[in-house]
């Protein structure tokens, strides 16, 4: 994903317009009727940037002898955000309900983990 923070900022109150934008926005550049491959794709896509977190935090961590440190852990966080996007979009390509389903886990997760 790119990064085009000046060009349209956004804010925590607005996760789920955004989500909603970027959901818009991928469809907008995607062949008509393949509904069931992109949401595919977009799960698929899942794993490229999980991939692209561990392939950080080696470098972050100096862990491959060839190359070294290569990576900040800077870098390791904007991996982490593009994989918390791309999960948020595949969720909202999934079901247009993604706020409430992903609000819904949340609460089930909090309430079986917090005491």
């Amino acid at each position: 994903m790119t990064d085009s923070a000046a060009e349209t900022p956004a804010e925590a109150d607005d996760l789920w317009t955004t989500v909603d934008a970027l959901h818009t926005w991928l469809n907008a550049g995607r062949p008509a009727g393949r509904d069931h491959e992109t949401l595919l794709l977009r799960i698929l896509k899942l794993s490229e940037e999980v991939g692209e977190t561990a392939q950080a935090v080696i470098g972050a961590t100096g862990q491959n002898p060839r190359k070294g440190t290569t990576h900040t852990w800077e870098q390791v966080q904007a991996e982490l955000c593009d994989v918390a996007i791309t999960a948020l979009v595949a969720l909202r390509t999934l079901t247009p309900e993604a706020e409430g389903v992903f609000l819904h886990h949340l609460t089930r997760v909090a309430r079986r983990s917090l005491p």
